[in-house]
């Protein structure tokens, strides 16, 4: 074990590298994502909340897999069939836009069941005070929810870098994908997926110990 990352340990460090930057690009989309459809599910209009409970009905329903190949294959394949011949999508572009679709649909869910945590009186308040629902959402609502929002978005940030092993199959040179191929190249699997099994037991490791602490100071502040 100690002879794969003598010779491996820069490409594990480059690939572990990766795997986070795609986490955060991804969690970052889906936040914009998770915030747009959060705020249409608790909106007082029947047209915005269908559109938002499909969305994420829609995406929670579908793999994560099935939405990689789609995004990556399907989907420059029906562009190119309009007759942009060109069009390509690298497996980072494919496997962000994938992942962020995916986790958008959970933060929908984190940021609406935030929005509704806040008392009523708040919104009711503020209208009477003459603002509109969209300032009152901006500077009362929304401000409050995200205190309790921060533990599950971290949690989320947990859930969607262990997911970015399942890109691996769209040929992304993430953690997992190069334990695939320092496996093939060693044919040693045991040392090689326990190397990589323990880089993201310390990784998710430190985030739960982070989140646990987030979670702690949020609830002493309340």
């Amino acid at each position: 074990m100690i002879a794969i990352v003598q010779v491996y340990g820069t490409m594990l460090l480059i690939a572990l590298g990766r795997t986070l930057l795609m986490t955060l690009l991804a969690l970052i989309f889906a936040m914009i994502i998770g915030m747009i459809f959060g705020l249409m599910n608790v909106a007082p209009n029947r047209l915005l909340n269908f559109i938002g409970t499909f969305y994420v009905d829609a995406v929670r329903g579908v793999p994560l897999i099935v939405l990689a190949y789609f995004i990556y294959f399907g989907v420059p394949g029906g562009i190119q069939a309009l007759g942009f011949q060109n069009f390509r999508l690298e497996s980072l572009e494919a496997g962000t836009i994938a992942l962020s679709m995916n986790c958008g649909a959970y933060m929908a869910e984190i940021i609406r069941a935030g929005i509704e945590s806040v008392d009523r009186g708040q919104m009711e308040a503020g209208r009477s005070l003459g603002l509109s629902y969209r300032a009152c959402m901006a500077l009362i609502v929304v401000p409050q929810a995200i205190r309790t929002m921060i533990p599950s978005i971290i949690n989320q940030f947990i859930i969607t870098l262990k997911d970015t092993s399942i890109l691996s199959v769209i040929g992304f040179p993430e953690l997992t994908n190069v334990g695939k191929t320092i496996m093939g190249n060693t044919f040693k699997p045991m040392q090689a997926w326990t190397i990589i099994g323990i880089m993201y037991m310390i990784v998710i490791t430190i985030l739960s110990k982070l989140a646990k602490r987030v979670e702690r100071r949020v609830n002493r502040g309340r």
